[in-house]
Formats: structure tokens, C-alpha cells, sequence
């Protein structure tokens, strides 16, 4: 059977510079893996951000591209660096790391999923590390790459929106008020990841679709942003984080009586993120 890596929806005609990209909502999960974890069917899901990539799929019908990962997060995370490697889950993984990701168990292979929960029982060969990162990580990243360089060669210009959710007890602890919490956390590494202008339209886009909208906290943004993020070089990158409490049942991993409405507010938000990318220059790099 065919390794499932990733899906990628484009465009009838490709209308802008924006790029979609969802990493972390693959749920092809292999059956060798299946036998090896200790978790059950539900605990081992619970790092997916599920249903993210059904949130932005309308983002072909509107211009844009939208590259979803297949590979699910606990088998190999499309969002650390090939080199986060575990020395406390992957035999033969030299030295210790002082990487809080994977001091946490959240390398590129991870070593637990949500809440600590341990993933294996005992200790992956190294060989089956770098099969998965063969097999997976590297065919991701290229074609994330090869979308940006076309958005580039099209339109002088690449925006990629790095779509994720969080769960709801991630925004529940920084505010007791809950009429400030917020929806929607964009991230862009401080400013280092994304002109100011692009990043002000992308949380008025959210905005206008009725969301509350929070910037660089509690999520700042991982490897996407951090890689692909180059400014300078008019190529943008923001991590979107939603909480997921608006459009699942956390516990069932299925989508809630909201589900419907709140696409519709994801689609107006992405229709108006896409206008950000239709033009012929290169957008101000700031």
C-alpha cells in the first residue's frame, strides 16, 4: 500500500500568492503503529488537530492552495525540524538536547501526545526514525516548498497560513475573563515570520468573521513559521491556532452542533485573506 504523506487541493485557476498548509490534521494512522503504541484509539488522537483541514478546504474553490497532512502528528510531527530528534524515545540518538520541544516529548517523532500521555512502551530503532522522516517529513516539506516557490514565481510573493488548533484549556489558563478569551491566536514569531502589514490584514480578516483574535501568545509559532518565515525575501508565514472548543466535542474527537456555522465564518475569513495575495508585485516587507 501507498505510504499517505499528504493531500494537496490546488486550485482550478491559481489566483493568488497565498498558500494554506494544515500538518497536524493527518489521520491515516499506520497499522504497524497501531500495534506498537500502548494508547488506545482515542488517547493516541489526541494531539491531531482534527478537522482543521475540513475548516480551510474551502480555500481551493477560492484561489488558494491548501496542503493537508495525511501522516498523523504522533507518528512523525510535520512541525518540528528533521533533526528534533528524542534521544529518550529513538535508540542510538547521541548527546542530550537542551530543545524544550523535545526535552517534552514533542521531537519530530514524538515520545508522548497530549497531556504527557506516553506514546510507546519502550525505545524506537533509529533506522525507523529515519524511514519515517524519509517516507513522510521530506516529501511534506517539499511540496509546502514547491507551493511557495510557485506563489513566488506567479506573483512575487508568498504568503503561507499555517493553520492549527489548540486545545480549549490552552487559552482557558492565561485569562479569567471569558469574554476575552481569545478564538483565534495568530503567530509570527514576534514579527520575525511576517510583515506587519500582512499579518494586521490576516487578524482583521479574522475579525470581520466574528472571531476574538490574540497575537503570539500563548502559541508564537514552531518550525513552519520559523523556517518558512522570511520576510525580507518577500515569503510571510502565520500560524493560526483556533480553539477547537468551537467546532468539536474534545472528548469524542467529533465535530459539534457548531461545526457548519463555524466553517462558514473560517471561509469568509480565508476569502478575505486570499485578497491579500491578488497582485502582481511583491508585497512590502517590512
Amino acid at each position: 500500500m501507498a505510504k499517505r504523506s499528504y493531500r494537496l487541493l490546488e486550485p482550478t485557476v491559481r489566483l493568488t500568492s497565498v498558500v494554506f498548509s494544515s500538518p497536524h490534521s493527518g489521520q491515516a494512522y499506520p497499522w504497524s503503529f497501531l500495534r506498537k503504541t500502548v494508547l488506545d484509539d482515542r488517547a493516541i488522537r489526541s494531539s491531531e488537530d482534527a478537522f482543521v483541514d475540513q475548516l480551510f478546504d474551502g480555500a481551493p474553490a477560492l484561489g488558494a492552495p491548501l496542503l493537508a497532512a495525511d501522516v498523523p502528528r504522533a507518528f512523525v510531527d510535520l512541525n518540528r525540524s528533521a533533526d528534533e530528534l528524542d534521544p529518550a524515545v529513538i535508540d542510538g540518538v547521541k548527546g542530550t538536547t537542551h530543545n524544550p520541544r523535545v526535552s517534552s516529548g514533542l521531537g519530530v517523532i514524538p515520545r508522548v501526545v497530549a497531556n504527557g500521555r506516553a506514546i510507546y512502551r519502550g525505545k524506537l530503532e533509529l533506522a525507523e526514525a529515519k524511514a519515517r522522516l524519509a517516507d513522510h517529513w521530506h516529501p511534506y516539506h517539499a511540496a509546502l516548498q514547491a507551493e511557495l516557490d510557485t506563489a513566488k514565481d506567479m506573483f512575487g510573493a508568498a504568503v503561507l497560513i499555517d493553520c492549527h488548533s489548540m486545545p480549549h484549556e490552552a487559552i482557558d489558563a492565561i485569562s479569567g475573563d471569558t469574554k476575552t478569551w481569545p478564538e483565534v491566536v495568530l503567530g509570527d514569531r514576534f514579527g520575525a515570520a511576517c510583515a506587519p502589514d500582512i499579518i494586521s490584514r490576516i487578524e482583521a480578516a479574522f475579525q470581520r468573521a466574528g472571531l476574538r483574535v490574540a497575537r503570539n501568545a500563548p502559541f508564537a509559532g514552531a518550525y513552519v513559521t520559523q523556517a518558512y518565515g522570511r520576510p525580507s525575501r518577500n515569503q510571510h508565514a502565520v500560524q493560526v491556532e483556533i480553539d477547537r472548543s468551537l467546532y468539536m466535542d474534545e472528548a469524542t474527537i467529533q465535530p459539534n452542533e457548531n461545526f457548519d456555522t463555524f466553517k462558514r465564518q473560517i471561509t469568509q475569513a480565508v476569502a478575505e485573506i486570499i485578497e491579500i495575495g491578488r497582485v502582481a508585485q511583491p508585497l512590502a516587507a517590512e
